[in-house]
């Protein structure tokens, strides 16, 4: 990363570092996706942090299993794939509709016909394993599912952690 940090946005014990040249918000936080679109449809679900730079808008989920293990029964891909698309509808309908100005205009600008969308599942897990089954969940797999899922949105999408970050992404995680 280069340049002055100047957003840092916390998720769970995890410290996400933007540069300055990017904006970061936290998505699932902003009062149009609480107040307004989160009912929609029977309930919708949000990203955790939404990135843009020049070029690039990055939809970033945050798991973190280092504690507490992953309990509920559904796949992970398919829990962050219909988080990316819930989060894009909402972004549509805030672009459109919300009543927060800084929303509003950040909505707009990730809907920019010029960037592209990139998704990236931050996974965290515990170090240890057996040799046989060294992870809980294989980022492997949950990429494998999310490629499949997301192809139309982001046909690389990226399963990352602390030590693997994104190809070109402009943050840091400690």
């Amino acid at each position: 990363m280069t340049g002055v940090v100047a957003t840092e946005i916390g998720e769970g014990s995890l410290t996400f570092s933007f540069p300055g040249h990017c904006t970061a918000t936290k998505y699932d936080e902003w009062a149009f996706y609480r107040r307004q679109f989160q009912s929609v449809a029977g309930g919708s679900k949000a990203v955790d942090v939404l990135c843009l730079t020049d070029d690039v808008a990055w939809l970033i989920e945050v798991k973190d299993y280092r504690r507490h293990q992953r309990t509920k029964p559904s796949c992970l891909s398919a829990e962050v794939a219909a988080k990316v698309r819930d989060t894009l509808a909402g972004l549509a309908a805030a672009g459109a509709s919300a009543n927060e100005r800084c929303e509003q205009a950040m909505a707009r600008q990730a809907l920019a016909t010029k960037r592209r969308w990139r998704v990236v599942l931050h996974l965290e897990q515990p170090n240890v394993g057996s040799r046989l089954w060294p992870r809980p969940i294989a980022p492997a797999n949950v990429k494998q599912g999310l490629k499949r899922s997301l192809k139309a949105i982001d046909a690389h999408p990226a399963v990352v952690d602390r030590g693997r970050p994104p190809a070109g992404a402009p943050w840091t995680v400690q």
